[in-house]
């Protein structure tokens, strides 16, 4: 997982790169001398709790500095065409790595990729796991759904399909939920909803939710389980780790600098609906839940309130947070014991929940 590794980084740095290109940088923390990150007035050390590889990566990554949102259309088009560059060029490493068989398809018009590992674990012969990508809601674009859908496979040994959804600027909410159901519909005509699991990292997470919410209410029979993996559930900025890890979220960073992405995605729905926010559904009935988040994600509390949800609705939900990760890292730092661990549990979990 090397390559996937070095990509990740470099991915991250494309962004920035696009974001700087179209707005003012604003630094919001420096490096510490190597014992840790200055914050403002805090000193962050590096988590004792981590392994000792997610402990040197963090100890040798720059402290997190925010960056303002591009401000023209133009600047949105750039940055999202150099994310989806950076992400193509992260799936493409990452095949050719492990040797992975990808098929383009068209459902009930939406475009979805078929990932086919070069060894299907026995178990998952007759499983699926259907894909929905993350990227802000913005980024993820053709081939650039791919990254988290390649590794799952890999890492499971499990078929996969991923759904390249519409998205903004052109098509905000709820275009992607509606592609995403559109595909579930046809593809449960095909297989058995019990041999399923739906679900995603990111806003692929909150698509996952908001997506489930929608099934229920249109009577449609749901995936044997969930995956949710560090979602937005609350679209606004609000929860206790949106202000205590602003600044600590390298991948995030702050909320104030990821709004504007979100608000091209809510367009002009209210951000406490349901099907934009999920934390405001009624997840009553809904399958049993893999959730995952890290000490440092910016999204902590979304995860921590979706789980609590899930289970007062009496719903069976996994929760798995990690010492010293932030945003994503579960999957973007893949020569981490933490990213061998997550992917573990989650293949366990599918064995538990998935008909053979």
């Amino acid at each position: 997982m090397k390559a996937n590794l070095r990509n990740a980084r470099a991915l991250a740095m494309a962004l920035r790169a696009a974001v700087a290109r179209s707005s003012t940088v604003r630094v919001a923390a420096t490096l510490d001398g190597g014992e840790g990150w200055r914050i403002g007035p805090r000193t962050l050390p590096p988590p004792a709790g981590a392994s000792e590889p997610l402990r040197k990566i963090l100890t040798d990554m720059p402290a997190p500095s925010a960056l303002l949102a591009p401000t023209t259309m133009a600047a949105w088009k750039a940055f999202i065409a150099l994310g989806d560059a950076a992400k193509i060029e992260l799936g493409d490493a990452f095949i050719k790595e492990h040797n992975l068989k990808v098929a383009e398809e068209r459902m009930s018009g939406v475009r979805v990729f078929r990932v086919t590992p070069p060894r299907i674990a026995p178990e998952h012969a007759h499983r699926l796991f259907v894909h929905v990508h993350g990227g802000g809601f913005i980024v993820g674009n053709g081939r650039a759904a791919l990254p988290e859908a390649l590794q799952i496979a890999e890492s499971l040994k499990i078929p996969a399909l991923t759904i390249d959804y519409r998205m903004p600027p052109d098509h905000p909410a709820p275009a992607s939920m509606d592609d995403v159901v559109a595909v579930w519909r046809e593809l449960v005509e095909a297989h058995s909803p019990a041999t399923i699991i739906l679900g995603g990292t990111s806003a692929g997470a909150t698509l996952t939710l908001v997506a489930t919410l929608r099934m229920k209410e249109l009577g449609l029979a749901l995936p044997a389980a969930l995956f949710v993996g560090t979602p937005a559930a609350d679209l606004a900025k609000r929860g206790d780790a949106r202000f205590i890890n602003d600044g600590i979220d390298h991948t995030l960073v702050s909320w104030d600098d990821v709004k504007a992405a979100i608000a091209l995605y809510v367009g002009d729905k209210s951000y406490d609906d349901p099907h934009i926010s999920p934390i405001f559904g009624d997840f009553t009935g809904f399958p049993p839940t893999y959730l995952i988040s890290g000490t440092r994600d910016l999204l902590l509390s979304d995860v921590v309130r979706t789980h609590r949800k899930l289970r007062r609705a009496g719903v069976e939900a996994d929760l798995n947070v990690y010492e010293g990760v932030a945003h994503a890292d579960y999957s973007q730092l893949a020569n981490t014991p933490e990213c061998a661990e997550h992917y573990a549990e989650l293949n366990a979990f599918v064995s538990r929940h998935l008909a053979r």
